[in-house]
């Protein structure tokens, strides 16, 4: 499998360790969105797609955060939720939606995806507003 094209989204938000959102396709057939390039303690690192984990209501099925104490649909207080593994980070609240299986393809990626972010840094792509259109 080889990564055919990665598009950058540089974000330039201050005090957000956020670097920029990517999309990577896949021998010029198969498109994963919404990677994101982070900067972390040992520097820039490759974040997967992901979305928050939820719970339904025991009343009204309506879907609220795990963290959430009460239902926002109907006002039903709700179960805490007791996360698994030690402590309480976020890790628990969020479920990759795609990831690679090997170290060396997760390796590929981050390699590539890190090359095409440190080229679109250096030479930004200028964004056209949609009125510009």
């Amino acid at each position: 499998m080889e990564i055919t094209e990665t598009r950058i989204t540089l974000m330039e938000k201050a005090n957000s360790r956020l670097r920029a959102y990517t999309s990577v396709t896949f021998d010029n057939s198969f498109v994963v969105k919404d990677l994101r390039v982070i900067e972390g303690r040992n520097g820039l690192f490759v974040a997967m797609p992901s979305r928050k984990v939820e719970k339904p209501c025991p009343k009204c099925r309506a879907k609220n955060s795990l963290r959430a104490k009460f239902c926002n649909q109907c006002g039903q207080q709700l179960e805490p939720v007791v996360p698994s593994g030690e402590g309480t980070n976020s890790g628990d609240e969020h479920r990759d939606l795609a990831h690679p299986i090997t170290t060396e393809f997760r390796n590929y990626l981050q390699k590539m995806v890190l090359e095409a972010y440190e080229k679109e840094k250096a030479n930004p792509t200028p964004r056209v507003k949609p009125s510009e259109k």
